[in-house]
């Protein structure tokens, strides 16, 4: 878990972005950036990230013959970079290929989530000492390079706007993104982001939209492996609908109801974002009797957050998608699966997460069967977001081409 001064301090000294900001500014950044994620913005997108995930996959197939076990995580956070420049900042980054192209970036990225070790050092707690320590020497310097990389984006997008001059020109040649809605954003007085507001946002979807998916593809990928027979029922729908198609289409998400039942269940039991800080902004008191009072900060474990069927621990720990059959789910409290938050602070990427968890778990599936290694199961590491201490490695293999479903 995290505190909100620790987390605003992964993008200071260049402004709050929607994840810390809060009042008035949040509500306004809010209002302008929910655009960026209505579904005809979304649908173009499930192209580009099939094309990012079969990159991830044709780079398996040449380690499998190996024999060896592929560590996923580093795999699919590059694959999730990947697609992040291109379906929200239209970037053709090949960084799956060519690591060096945003290779400081992404160690500093990788780097800003591991603040946790500033929450639970009591001395860091200290702006000065953190300031003064390795730690905090690391910090800033992983600070400027993202800060660099995120710049250069904005910076290289500016300069084609004014080339282009009109966005319509520039919607002949590509699909709409998340940075043309940033940049183009008014709110009613005219005003847009300043270029402050518009570093602290781009760094702030690049940072929840990128790593938290990688962790939530990746032990998605390990329950599918853990448990075989979930594994070929998701399989055997996502034949149904794919075919031999190597691309999945907007069309084709809403008709794998299984393997997103599989999904919200691995986040369940591996939640990508373990931990959720809120800031009371008056007093609250529970059925109990108990209460808070305002402006205390109220962290939980949204390990302890679930359907625990009458907080039996055995049950709790069972693997069972149908949870979230439509049946199951409509008696289950609202607040009882929290991988996104929930209320008007629930986060605002959920729709795009969850269709690249979709895409990657059904182009993988479809191409390999998955199986633990028994012999280095992952270690569960519970930092801003979920990893594991010793990677997460799974054998790979290869499913015949002959024995794929034809449409």
């Amino acid at each position: 878990m995290f505190s909100f001064k620790i987390c605003h301090n992964l993008f200071h000294p260049s402004g709050k972005g929607l994840l810390v900001l809060s009042g008035q500014k949040w509500f306004q950044h809010r209002r302008l950036l929910t655009p960026a994620f209505h579904y005809d913005v979304l649908k173009p997108y499930v192209r580009l990230m099939s094309d990012c995930v079969n990159v991830m996959l044709d780079k398996w197939e040449h380690i499998i013959p190996d024999k060896k076990p592929v560590e996923l995580f580093h795999h699919v956070s590059l694959m999730t970079l990947d697609t992040i420049m291109k379906c929200a900042f239209s970037y053709q980054s090949n960084c799956q290929n060519d690591r060096s192209v945003f290779g400081d970036s992404i160690t500093s990225f990788h780097y800003l989530t591991y603040l946790t070790y500033r929450f639970v050092c009591l001395p860091y707690h200290s702006d000065i000492l953190f300031h003064l320590s390795p730690h905090g020497f690391r910090f800033r310097r992983a600070l400027r390079t993202a800060h660099q990389h995120t710049d250069g984006v904005i910076k290289e997008r500016k300069e084609s706007l004014k080339e282009d001059k009109e966005l319509e020109k520039i919607l002949q040649k590509r699909h709409l993104d998340f940075l043309d809605i940033l940049l183009c954003a008014k709110d009613e007085k005219g005003q847009g982001l300043s270029d402050e507001d518009l570093r602290a946002e781009v760094n702030t979807f690049m940072f929840e939209g990128h790593d938290t998916t990688a962790s939530g593809i990746s032990w998605t990928l390990y329950c599918m492996a853990k448990y075989p027979e979930h594994q070929e029922k998701c399989r055997e729908e996502i034949k149904e609908v794919l075919g031999d198609r190597e691309t999945v289409e907007w069309e084709d998400l809403g008709k794998m109801p299984y393997t997103t039942m599989c999904i919200k269940e691995s986040m369940r039991l591996y939640p990508p974002v373990p931990g959720v800080a809120r800031e009371l902004t008056s007093p609250i008191t529970f059925s109990d009797g108990r209460s808070l009072p305002k402006d205390i900060r109220k962290l939980w474990n949204c390990f302890s957050v679930g359907d625990l069927n009458n907080n039996c621990l055995s049950c709790f720990q069972i693997f069972d998608p149908l949870r979230f059959s439509p049946e199951n789910a409509s008696k289950r409290h609202s607040h009882a699966f929290l991988p996104f938050s929930a209320g008007s602070r629930n986060c605002i990427g959920q729709n795009f997460a969850m269709n690249e968890m979709k895409v990657a778990l059904a182009l993988t599936l479809q191409r390999f069967e998955l199986y633990p290694d028994k012999e280095q199961e992952p270690l569960i590491l519970a930092q801003l977001i979920l990893r594991s201490l010793n990677g997460v490695h799974l054998y790979l293999k290869k499913i015949d081409s002959s024995k794929k479903t034809k449409v």
